[in-house]
């Protein structure tokens, strides 16, 4: 019955999304609340981010959710993301090298061992949110609870949001390749990661029933692949289909 109703929910969530889009289609011309745009904002539109604006994947992740084999650490130079070298470290400095499972629950604390929880990453979410209100997506703001104030952080560029979903949707239909060793790769293990942090389904609300389906049907074409084959098929990434075997285990 919850699930059920979880799915009602989100058809009426995505009718009325599709319902705003088509008002906005037909409003006349002279009604528009913006003037014309400039050429490097449409550019901008087609290319991404921007380079002021360029987001981690675990920062679109995060965004998105407003809802074995050994790793061996090929170079130690800093990434200039302080999750990413955290993690980095940890890696180049354990000897024997731990498996990709292995390291995905040390990172994250999920592990039973009390003598590795010192790996763990701490206050990720926290950091990450913090990262984009510098980078201008979010804003920090306090709320009172009762006996204590919680700090939030509110969407204050939602075109940034926006254009992520608009990422995400065209991988699964306008610009569906049938291969994943054609498509992007740091957008294939986006779409992994947020499906594992269960935000995916967030970027897919807007759109009508049909097209909804048509994303989640390649969606499950995605997670139904067999990760160890597809590591050995030519000029692939090993290591991100070993995070994905890890994910979806």
């Amino acid at each position: 019955m919850t699930s059920l109703t979880q799915r009602s929910s989100g058809l009426v969530q995505r009718r009325t999304e599709a319902s705003r889009n088509a008002a906005e289609k037909d409003r006349p011309s002279g009604q528009e609340d913006h003037g014309p745009r400039r050429a490097e904002d449409q550019d901008d539109d087609d290319t991404g981010d921007s380079k002021e604006t360029r987001l981690t994947l675990m920062e679109e992740v995060l965004l998105l959710g407003l809802k074995d084999r050994e790793v061996i650490c090929k170079s130690d130079a800093p990434t200039g993301d302080v999750l990413l070298d955290e993690a980095l470290k940890h890696i180049k400095d354990t000897q024997p090298p731990e498996t990709v499972q292995s390291w995905i629950e040390l990172l994250s604390g999920e592990t039973w061992n009390p003598l590795k929880l010192h790996y763990q990453l701490r206050n990720v979410r926290e950091r990450l949110a913090k990262n984009l209100v510098e980078k201008g997506v979010l804003t920090t703001e306090k709320q009172n609870f009762l006996l204590f104030d919680m700090t939030t952080h509110p969407l204050t560029n939602n075109i940034i949001k926006q254009r992520l979903i608009k990422k995400v949707q065209e991988a699964v239909l306008d610009k569906w390749v049938n291969d994943p060793h054609r498509m992007d790769k740091r957008l294939l293990a986006l779409i992994f990661l947020a499906h594992s942090s269960d935000v995916l389904e967030n970027a897919f609300a807007p759109l009508l029933d049909d097209q909804y389906d048509l994303a989640m049907k390649r969606v499950r074409q995605l997670l139904e692949l067999e990760p160890e084959g597809e590591s050995m098929k030519a000029n692939t990434n090993e290591l991100l289909w070993a995070v994905v075997a890890a994910f979806t285990k």
